[in-house]
């Protein structure tokens, strides 16, 4: 088997972010990706459906370097960081510093990182402890801190699921801002549909190791969560997961 993994430069002028060849990987007997193709142009939000168990995180961490494939090609950006469910911050430490973390100090990384908390709408804040901050507030700053490293390549691990309806959507909004901003490529791991189809321009179902679906998100921004178009793409995503009963036009629809 072998296995190569490539940083692509960030002067480089393919449209082409992340590139998988027949990536594969397994777990003792049990195969998680089995010769997986996918590629991600740059500034492309592509959201990854899938019922538990599939794959997805697996995928996420080969992404992000934290897991070697057995086999297969992977491409992507030298500049990538995660967003995860939890904000992972430092409790120790004030807001700014978990905004800077792992980065070089002085004045230009400071202001890069207070630049960072005004775009989240945490201007002012940097002094703050992170028990003093409210969920949302919490899952904002690890937005600045990825934001602060200028990432290619941003990972979203279901990084809303954690929060309460209204300030899941706040949220959402956020980082359809930011990324019409800063237009990274974004790789969406989540298991809300609604989510999905709001936030992505393409969206893939991952089953049994592979992609099943992949669908192009052809709805103009902003999307309403009644437009026909949306809602039948979201009955197309749920069929493929396994949901065959027509959703509701309020609630929001998560995979089995």
């Amino acid at each position: 088997m072998t296995t190569t993994t490539t940083e692509a430069p960030p002067d480089t002028a393919q449209e082409i972010a992340v590139r998988l060849r027949s990536l594969t990987k397994g777990f003792g007997d049990r195969t998680v990706l089995d010769g997986v193709d996918l590629e991600v142009r740059r500034g492309e939000i592509l959201a990854l459906l899938g019922p538990s168990g599939t794959g997805k995180t697996t995928l996420l961490r080969i992404l992000s370097g934290l897991t070697a494939p057995d086999d297969g090609e992977v491409l992507v950006p030298s500049r990538r960081t995660t967003v995860y469910q939890e904000p992972r911050l430092v409790p120790a430490r004030r807001v700014l510093a978990n905004v800077t973390l792992g980065q070089r100090g002085g004045a230009a990384t400071r202001a890069a990182a207070e630049r960072a908390l005004s775009e989240v709408g945490l201007a002012g804040r940097g002094r703050a402890w992170p028990g003093t901050l409210s969920g949302g507030e919490a899952q904002r700053v690890a937005l600045a801190r990825a934001l602060v490293r200028e990432p290619e390549l941003l990972l979203l691990d279901e990084p809303f699921a954690a929060l309460d309806a209204l300030t899941r959507i706040r949220t959402q909004d956020l980082v359809a801002e930011l990324h019409a901003r800063h237009r990274p490529a974004v790789l969406l791991v989540t298991h809300d549909v609604d989510e999905a189809v709001r936030l992505a321009d393409r969206i893939i179902v991952l089953k049994d190791g592979r992609v099943r679906l992949d669908r192009r998100v052809e709805t103009e921004r902003p999307r309403r969560r009644d437009d026909p178009a949306a809602l039948s793409l979201a009955r197309d995503l749920l069929a493929e997961l396994g949901v065959t009963t027509s959703p509701p036009t309020t609630p929001s629809h998560r995979e089995p």
